[in-house]
């Protein structure tokens, strides 16, 4: 990954968007993509959709969704310390004792999520989960009035942590589940876009609120009307200790992006993607998922008459936390499957199962 993209992505995954508040992400992406577009716009539930004219092939909608995990500002105590809820998956065993950042109106407000000292925990109890509703979150301030005056009930909250690289081109940060997957759409555009003219109508769609229920893919689905359909994904890295292989399959960072196979996938559409990484010498990995995903593409699927869909995703190791790992090469690779798939459709290219 060059050091422009890297720069691109850091800036995505560093932009605060938890589920219901990801404009600014949304922002962030708008801006790569503004000199891209025949159309770019934002839809009602906040997804912003790019679009691509072809020749008059079929619609290819390419999602990645821009939302993550966090928390809300749900009540304020006459101490100054704020009560929150879960906004998406958090582990309550990650949440005390870390650094976060209220989000507000007026700015960044630095805070802490208190963390009673292991002195004062009877030793019956310190093996405990602590219940995320009485976890709170400490600004330094001393009254109520002092933290309304600052934060108002509903503010997004974020962990406070962004990129870093590690060894081996790999990378460590909050919230690449999914703007990963965001980036990784938005990079396709730009290189579909450079390389010429294409037969199918690409659109490039950044959705909102997965991780509270699909909820953008089903509105943007609905509304770009696609005839072929990839989501861009994580998908739980099994190359680290205590985690089951047998369970989910053999997924490894940096050995290439992931094909899921089943119920949810299209078999012509997996076909067309695993042939295209073979012909474009792509490494890629393949997991079998018996049910529907649990992604954006258990809902495109089932879209108005149904849709093609694949769902392509990329190794991440240690899901929902401050610290997801993944390897960058991965997204390079996934990149170039996806723009040598997406040059290969066409009217003539069928989709129906035989």
């Amino acid at each position: 990954m060059n050091a422009e993209d890297f720069s691109f992505l850091k800036r995505l995954v560093e932009t605060p968007s938890p589920s219901g508040y990801e404009q600014p992400a949304q922002r962030v992406i708008k801006g790569q993509l503004a000199d891209v577009a025949d159309n770019l716009h934002t839809d009602v539930m906040g997804n912003l959709i790019c679009e691509l004219k072809g020749q008059g092939g079929p619609k290819v909608m390419l999602a990645g969704h821009c939302d993550e995990i966090g928390f809300m500002v749900q009540y304020i105590d006459d101490r100054g310390f704020i009560y929150f809820g879960a906004i998406g998956g958090v582990d309550p065993h990650l949440s005390p004792g870390q650094r976060v950042v209220v989000h507000t109106d007026q700015g960044e407000i630095p805070g802490v999520i208190g963390k009673k000292a292991i002195h004062l925990i009877e030793p019956k109890d310190r093996e405990k989960v602590i219940n995320l509703k009485k976890q709170f979150i400490d600004i330094g301030c001393s009254t109520r009035e002092e933290v309304e005056a600052l934060i108002q009930i509903g503010d997004p909250v974020t962990f406070a942590v962004g990129v870093q690289t590690l060894q081996n081109d790999r990378a460590t940060s909050r919230a690449f589940d999914d703007k990963m997957g965001a980036f990784i759409v938005t990079e396709v555009m730009k290189q579909v876009k450079e390389q010429g003219v294409i037969a199918a109508d690409l659109f490039a769609v950044s959705t909102v609120q997965e991780e509270i229920g699909l909820r953008g893919a089903v509105t943007s689905s609905y509304g770009v009307k696609p005839d072929v359909g990839i989501v861009v994904e994580v998908t739980h890295a099994t190359d680290y200790p205590d985690v089951e292989q047998s369970a989910i399959g053999r997924v490894e960072l940096g050995k290439g992006p992931v094909i899921a196979r089943g119920a949810n996938i299209n078999p012509v559409l997996f076909k067309l993607l695993v042939e295209t990484a073979a012909t474009e010498d792509i490494p890629i990995q393949i997991i079998g998922v018996p049910r529907a995903t649990g992604t954006d593409a258990n809902v495109m699927q089932l879209s108005r008459g149904g849709v093609a869909t694949a769902l392509l995703g990329i190794p991440l190791r240690y899901m929902h936390t401050p610290v997801e790992t993944l390897s960058l090469p991965d997204l390079d690779q996934a990149i170039k499957l996806l723009v040598a798939v997406v040059k290969r459709i066409d009217g003539d290219t069928s989709f129906i199962p035989e």
